[in-house]
């Protein structure tokens, strides 16, 4: 499994990945992420029956459901170095070997109250243009 922020080596150029969106399309859109260890995660999938497979146990866990989405591979790394997220390339029949790494191919049992995240931020995006900026840079990616 390959960090992002480490060598691309072996990245093709534009290579397409599949990451989870929640309200794509909207002012409210955002990624999906995962906290381990105190960092902020990406998930950024090679396939996208994988991605589609993560979507359906976020569901069955009443969780929102998210859309899958197909970007570029060096866009994704990018906005993750930008935002001060933690990509993780999810590559095709990766097999986990660590209890985090499990949290890769399913969420975990219990995931945050998802209630207040949308006023949270959009309380952030007004007092930070910066992050508007992204945000809307993003959204030109789809």
């Amino acid at each position: 499994m390959r960090h992002w922020g480490q060598c691309s080596a072996g990245v093709v150029a534009g290579q397409r990945v599949y990451v989870l969106l929640f309200d794509a399309g909207s002012d409210q859109e955002g990624i999906h992420s995962l906290e381990l260890s105190g960092r902020t995660v990406v998930l950024l999938f090679e396939e996208h029956d994988d991605a589609e497979r993560y979507a359906g146990l976020l569901e069955a866990q009443d969780f929102p459901v998210p859309t899958v989405e197909s970007l570029d591979r060096d866009d994704m790394e990018l906005f993750c170095e930008q935002s001060g997220y933690e990509g993780r390339f999810v590559p095709k029949g990766f097999l986990p070997q660590t209890a985090e790494e499990r949290l890769l191919i399913a969420p975990p049992e219990r995931n945050m109250d998802t209630s207040q995240w949308r006023d949270e931020e959009a309380v952030e995006e007004r007092g930070n243009p910066e992050l508007e900026a992204f945000r809307r840079r993003l959204e030109g990616l789809l």
